[in-house]
């Protein structure tokens, strides 16, 4: 497993293990850049990428079956945490996995969800 991090803000990340996570969902033979964005950047993505012109708190883009990457704008998801009775941390986290299951291939369902609480559960997120 390789994983990349850029910080394109000025935003700090939280600690998690984001290696190990990205490793038990994705195994070890993957490549995945997790990257993280403004929210200017977020909305500009979404907007291209997905058709809505709003910012959005991760995206996912698979770029072939070992390899992908992950836009997470840290600003958004600090706000949107208490909304889902998170922490900061905690939802970060909960993120990370989410898209991480994107990359994946899997679509939101309960087998998604399902898949999710297991490594939340693994990871203690």
């Amino acid at each position: 497993m390789s994983l990349s991090i850029t910080n394109t803000t000025k935003g700090k990340l939280p600690r998690l293990p984001f290696a190990k996570i990205a490793e038990a969902v994705l195994g070890k033979e993957y490549e995945c850049s997790l990257v993280i964005v403004s929210p200017r950047k977020s909305r500009e993505l979404n907007r291209t990428h997905r058709g809505k012109d709003k910012s959005t708190n991760i995206l996912s883009f698979p770029l072939d079956d070992n390899e992908g990457e992950i836009f997470l704008d840290l600003e958004k998801a600090r706000k949107e945490a208490p909304s889902f009775e998170r922490s900061y941390t905690n939802f970060v986290g909960f993120l990370f996995i989410h898209g991480l299951f994107h990359l994946k291939g899997f679509d939101h369902s309960s087998k998604m969800e399902t898949q999710e609480r297991k490594i939340r559960t693994l990871f203690k997120i």
